[in-house]
């Protein structure tokens, strides 16, 4: 009797759905599947930015050091330069002295001495103007160089602040995933793992746990899985919640309006959603997808296989807006 009441019942709810709440379905569906593309496409964005970043970082470090190299070397020759300077100097004076001395002596001889006297003093002309030119040239490096300190500076500062949101986004998830295994503990040998990848947290949820073959209605076990799963997602309210069916390789005949695997991933994920809604979770950080055969844990065409891939997953991920606004600035 029980289950010609249940046949009535869901073939009298499949008839009166009607297209246009499907249509509605679909439509919401290719939202949250172009809002998850943009998501994972600012995600993308982050770690490209903060990669060359780095990567700028190293190329700033190695031109700092060949300019500390170089100017190394500039200060060598100036002063070698100087001390050449002082000895020109000097013998340029010993000069004027000899000059002084034989201004009474032989006239030839004057004039060779004020030859030589007069290419000491362009010899010593020239090497100040080389050293004026070194010394202009070492100021130049040493202001290049300075520059060159608060620009690494400054972007050592930028990487640090973005791997510091990196580290507490990361933190976070995992403090997330810890909770969650918590609350779920009972369920996790009846079909539920929790899991972490790439930053985000995977709630996996098996079939045999949430729907009956080829049913979208969530059972008394799943219910109460969500439930308690509910009760930690409403408690951190800074991640968006990604509600993902994954359907196995065989072929749905269809019901009513849900014409194949597509379709039934769609409505059971839709399902979901609701159910997280009604235990107070947040809407509008709820997104839904269907997948359908598309994405399997196990590529093979066995039982085994199909038990895993026929599932529910709930993936989390942190808010990003904090990091976007820093690399925007």
């Amino acid at each position: 009797m029980n289950k010609v009441l249940v046949i009535v019942v869901a073939c009298g709810f499949i008839a009166c759905v009607p297209k246009r709440k499907f249509d509605d379905l679909q439509t919401k569906y290719q939202m949250e599947k172009e809002q998850r593309a943009e998501t994972n496409k600012k995600l993308g964005e982050v770690e490209t930015n903060l990669n060359e970043l780095l990567k700028k970082r190293t190329e700033e470090e190695k031109r700092m050091s060949a300019l500390v190299r170089d100017t190394s070397v500039q200060g060598m020759s100036l002063r070698q330069l100087t001390r050449n300077y002082d000895q020109l100097d000097k013998t340029y004076r010993e000069l004027l002295d000899i000059q002084e001395k034989v201004k009474k002596g032989s006239q030839a001889e004057a004039q060779r001495l004020l030859l030589e006297v007069e290419q000491s003093r362009l010899d010593l002309q020239n090497k100040e103007e080389e050293l004026n030119k070194i010394q202009l040239s070492l100021k130049d490096k040493e202001n290049r160089l300075a520059n060159l300190k608060k620009e690494l500076e400054a972007r050592e500062q930028k990487v640090k602040e973005l791997q510091s949101i990196v580290n507490k986004q990361d933190s976070a998830s995992k403090a997330l995933r810890n909770k969650l295994h918590a609350a779920l503990l009972g369920f996790q040998d009846k079909g539920l793992s929790v899991t972490m990848r790439n930053g985000k947290v995977y709630v996996s949820l098996e079939n045999e746990l949430m729907f009956q073959s080829g049913s979208w209605e969530v059972g008394t076990q799943g219910r109460q899985a969500l439930k308690q799963l509910a009760d930690v997602l409403k408690d951190n309210p800074d991640i968006n919640i990604m509600v993902e069916g994954h359907t196995d390789i065989d072929k749905f005949l269809g019901r009513g309006d849900i014409k194949d695997n597509w379709d039934l991933s769609v409505k059971r994920a839709t399902e979901i959603v609701k159910i997280l809604e009604l235990n107070k979770v947040n809407p509008k950080a709820i997104s839904a997808a269907g997948r359908g055969e598309h994405i399997p844990l196990d590529p093979a065409d066995t039982k085994e296989a199909k038990k895993k891939n026929r599932r529910t997953e709930i993936i989390l991920t942190p808010k990003l807006d904090v990091l976007m606004d820093l690399l925007e600035k």
